[in-house]
């Protein structure tokens, strides 16, 4: 992912905000700030974030549940914002709407990579076994006792397996389908995942 210039994030601050902080006034116009944008003003950039970071930090924290993760989020959704500002639909005098709908976006996408990251490295940990004519008997025997742990779990850890780690949920779409908390999800799958590996440890060759 490529990260935010130093001239484009110096009027940014990613300090997470209070959800609850949020002007009791008529929103400000975004058009303006827009045409500036459009012809080159990065400043128009900065006020833009100002204005709108609360609650696009919160979209894309009620998603991915880990403020690192959220303000990295944000960070991209702004380099977004300026790189397609010519692109952006104003609604109601506001660009806020398509922030949020960015900001959902890529906090999804931020998701589906980090379990395909978790998923490349059981793959590796599979092809790193012991190497020789027996691979295949032996990453079955690695792919059986993962089922066998799984099968061992609760059964709202089964199905945080099945959703967030097997499949392609995030957090926020697991809590609301098991009617959990977010950071239930997210402690739970941590420790599935932690827990996965030390039951497969011993099956796979010297580091």
């Amino acid at each position: 992912m490529e990260k935010m210039r130093d001239h484009e994030r110096s009027a940014m601050t990613t300090e997470p905000p209070s959800e609850t902080d949020h002007p009791g006034r008529e929103p400000d116009d975004d058009r303006l700030l827009l045409a500036r944008m459009r012809r080159g003003d990065r400043d128009a950039l900065g006020l833009l974030y100002e204005r709108h970071v609360r609650p696009v930090y919160w979209q894309a924290y009620r998603v991915v549940g880990v403020d690192a993760d959220a303000e990295e989020v944000v960070q991209d959704v702004f380099v977004t914002a300026w790189r397609r500002r010519d692109d952006i639909h104003v609604v109601d005098r506001s660009v806020l709407p398509w922030l949020l709908a960015t900001a959902k976006y890529t906090a999804l996408n931020h998701q589906r990579r980090r379990r395909r990251r978790a998923w490349a490295e059981l793959d590796e940990n599979v092809a790193s076994i012991h190497p020789g004519p027996d691979d295949v008997v032996v990453a079955d025997l690695v792919l059986e006792r993962v089922h066998e742990h799984v099968r061992s779990l609760s059964t709202l850890d089964q199905r945080l397996f099945s959703l967030c780690v097997a499949g392609d949920r995030s957090y926020a779409e697991a809590a609301d389908e098991l009617g959990v908390t977010h950071g239930t999800v997210r402690n739970r799958v941590s420790r599935i995942r932690s827990r996965v590996r030390t039951a497969t440890e011993d099956l796979r060759g010297p580091a």
